[in-house]
């Protein structure tokens, strides 16, 4: 039976709240990675948490700056030895990628840099409204181009572009967030898929779930997750 990787969001200030999420997700049947994002990264303790936390995590940083800022902020993370993943924007352009990708090997050689596509709280009408002339669909493909090209080690997109990404990226590790399991509210985001047509349907390498399986009964929301895809 294969393993589904899934990054677990722990969108929060609260360390004792992290301390649940991670005791409350570990399971056999799924590989479990916590990612932590900006609320958390940015709060008084959370820094101070990932030094000494000692499993693998997901830093979802996003870094969108020019080159040489971004380089620094890769450096600025030398301490945090079990992050695996960082994430990086495409809006950042070819050579800020190229430049993170090139400071992540000397930094941590176990740091996989995953490019971030058009994000998942967008659709065609948001994308219009801050100037872009392509769709969701176009841009991500333009996207996905740039961040093959700079060496990164992956891709963020939703699981709706997964599917065509796959098909010319054979590949390319992707990871889909906007996940909800079947009946949940969609909340912020705007394209939304299910884990079973995230992983299975669509051929994603992996996701990313949050509210689906942090709010309310944490070891309940993983067993709907495991009867869901399995």
């Amino acid at each position: 039976m294969k393993k589904y990787k899934i990054f677990v969001a722990c969108d929060t200030s609260d360390v004792n709240f992290v301390r649940k999420i991670i005791r409350d997700t570990k399971n056999k049947k799924l590989e479990i990675i916590p990612k932590f994002g900006l609320q958390f990264f940015y709060s008084k303790n959370g820094r101070k948490f990932l030094e000494k936390f000692n499993g693998n995590f997901f830093l979802d940083l996003k870094i969108n700056d020019i080159s040489a800022t971004a380089k620094s902020a890769i450096k600025s993370i030398k301490d945090l030895k079990n992050c695996i993943y960082i994430t990086v924007h495409a809006n950042g352009g070819l050579s800020m990628m190229k430049a993170i990708k090139k400071e992540a090997k000397k930094t941590n050689n176990k740091l996989k840099v995953l490019g971030v596509t058009v994000l998942t709280s967008l659709n065609n009408i948001t994308l219009k409204q801050i100037g872009h002339t392509k769709n969701v669909s176009q841009l991500v493909l333009k996207q996905a181009n740039l961040i093959k090209k700079s060496g990164c080690d992956g891709i963020v997109c939703s699981a709706q572009e997964a599917k065509i990404i796959r098909k010319k990226y054979k590949k390319l590790f992707i990871l889909t967030p906007g996940i909800r399991l079947p009946g949940d509210k969609k909340d912020d985001q705007s394209r939304v898929v299910t884990p079973f047509d995230a992983l299975i349907k669509n051929k994603a390498d992996a996701i990313v779930m949050g509210r689906s399986l942090t709010k309310n009964n944490i070891k309940k929301n993983i067993q709907r997750l495991i009867n869901h895809i399995y």
